[in-house]
């Protein structure tokens, strides 16, 4: 029998498989359509739109009838989507295929936090970074089938098909095992919106997911660039620095149940902040590509336990005295770091503009290093409500 763990742990690592698969075909995608530069930017902006528009809807529809429909649902509709981004024969098509199943895709990550969170809770282990280990090592296999389709000149439909049927089958297998549905009786979607409005810790977890989105979002779209104009390496050198980056967050979350329990939530958030901020700073001020590549993967390490911790807290900030609720807790915090992976990456591209590379680089180790005084300050609130609950 399939355990709940082991249930939503298969739905974090093909939620990762399918963004793994269709992001490192974008290039083929892009010439199958015959998309330039400014029209494949447009493409790539829905998805990451969808996303945002579809977390609190998602949110609220765990609330009512529980994760397990609207994760196993979900994800089985973007499964069977994907092949459809590989039939794609014009920029419009491929646009709202990729809306699409970027929507679909938020529904999927809220959902899938909000089961583990319920797991996270039934079995009293701090297991969030776990789970999101998951999602890398997925997002990592994704990428590596992408690769080896594209070497082996595989067009893209025939490998999202494969992908689609592989996720499909893992989501049907072990759907059951999804944490069970709610039983309808939530709060009423006004007074649910202003207890999340109300509520301060939530709003500082929120700032903290923000923080740790822009600071992956700017090593993912700008590291590469920033080694070949600052650090002078050759395109292949620079492209296997995100990958450094990657595999360093999927494997440092594999300790995260051990490190929580050490230090707890709101130390580790703090000295998470910390580590990160130090290793973008190294990168951007030491003038050599190895020091880069080692500061990418120190702050991968740090980043590593930002997010999963961030939707810990704040699926607890929202739970009730019964063990239930934090799903629109959860759906805000997630808006808010969809929001940072829009838009942080063209800020820090703006300031790379008008300072330099480096500088950018130097600005996403000061957003990073906020984490650190909003992990004391969501401590703080963390222990008023604690007191005030009395």
């Amino acid at each position: 029998m399939i355990s709940a763990r082991a249930a939503v742990t298969v739905a974090f690592v093909v939620n990762g498989a399918l963004y793994g698969s269709w992001a490192a075909r974008v290039p083929a995608l892009a010439d199958q359509v015959g998309a330039g530069t400014a029209g494949l930017g447009l493409v790539l902006l829905g998805p990451s739109v969808a996303m945002i528009v579809t977390a609190s809807p998602s949110a609220r529809a765990c609330a009512r009838w529980g994760p397990r429909p609207v994760l196993s649902g979900c994800l089985a509709s973007a499964c069977l989507l994907l092949p459809v981004l590989g039939l794609a024969s014009s920029v419009g098509t491929l646009g709202l295929a990729l809306a699409a199943l970027g929507g679909l895709m938020g529904a999927v990550d809220v959902a899938m936090n909000v089961a583990a969170v319920t797991v996270v809770h039934a079995l009293g282990r701090p297991l969030m970074p776990v789970f999101h280990a998951g999602f890398s090592f997925g997002g990592l296999a994704g990428s590596l089938g992408a690769a080896g389709a594209a070497a082996a000149s595989v067009p893209p439909a025939a490998q999202f098909c494969a992908a689609g049927v592989g996720g499909l089958v893992a989501v049907v297998v072990t759907a059951r095992a999804i944490p069970a549905a709610r039983d309808g009786t939530g709060q009423p979607r006004n007074e649910g919106f202003r207890r999340v409005m109300g509520n301060g810790r939530v709003w500082i977890l929120a700032g903290i997911a923000l923080c740790a989105a822009v600071a992956e979002g700017a090593c993912a779209e700008w590291s590469a660039l920033f080694l070949v104009r600052e650090r002078e390496l050759d395109d292949a050198t620079a492209a296997a620095a995100y990958s450094t980056f990657t595999v360093a967050i999927a494997v440092t979350r594999l300790t995260g149940e051990r490190a929580q329990r050490r230090f707890g939530p709101y130390r580790l958030l703090g000295m998470s902040g910390t580590l990160a901020a130090c290793g973008l700073l190294f990168a951007a001020v030491v003038p050599a590509g190895a020091a880069a590549f080692a500061g990418f993967a120190v702050a991968g390490i740090g980043l590593a336990f930002c997010f999963p911790l961030a939707m810990d807290l704040a699926g607890a900030a929202g739970r009730d005295g019964n063990g239930t609720g934090g799903e629109r807790e959860l759906g805000f915090v997630t808006t808010v770091a969809y929001a940072g992976l829009l838009g942080g990456p063209p800020l820090i591209g703006g300031v790379g503009a008008l300072s330099g590379l480096a500088v950018a680089m130097g600005v996403v180790a000061a957003v990073a290093l906020l984490i650190v005084p909003g992990a004391a300050a969501a401590r703080s609130a963390g222990a008023r409500a604690a007191r005030g609950a009395r």
